[in-house]
């Protein structure tokens, strides 16, 4: 359950997502949006339950991955924010690489697992790194 076996792509048993726990009733609120995405990804997930968002990791980081936000009844990616925001390519891989220090930083955090529309998805309880991956993607499109 250690960070090589994360980075390796090992498959890790984290305990269940307790019922009483905070991120449980803040991926109530955006639970709409991942039951879309878990059903339209195929990639492993990863899920950092922000304060009116959740940010979710695709695939496998922190070296190759995706990144998906929940926020205001809709889901975006790294190709909304490019195209929306029109990034360039040294901008992108300035913000993929913050986004993958980011998930580095948060190695020792626990982690959870819990059921999204019938898949089995991990679940990262870290106010440190909601709040990191929050400012990277704000930073990025200011």
């Amino acid at each position: 359950m250690g960070m090589l076996d994360r980075w390796l792509g090992g498959k890790n048993d984290y305990p269940p997502l307790p019922a009483d726990n905070e991120a449980r009733a803040k991926l109530d609120e955006v639970k709409s949006q991942l039951e879309q995405l878990a059903g339209t990804v195929r990639d492993h997930l990863e899920i950092i339950p922000g304060e009116h968002e959740a940010y979710v990791y695709l695939g496998k980081p922190p070296k190759r991955f995706g990144i998906a936000w929940l926020h205001d009844g809709k889901v975006d990616g790294l190709k909304e924010l490019v195209d929306q925001h029109k990034l360039s390519q040294s901008q992108v891989q300035m913000l993929v690489s913050a986004l993958g220090d980011a998930y580095e930083h948060a190695g020792d955090a626990p982690r959870y697992s819990t059921e999204v529309a019938g898949r089995r998805v991990t679940v990262i309880p870290s106010r440190g790194l909601g709040k990191e991956v929050h400012q990277i993607i704000e930073s990025a499109i200011h």
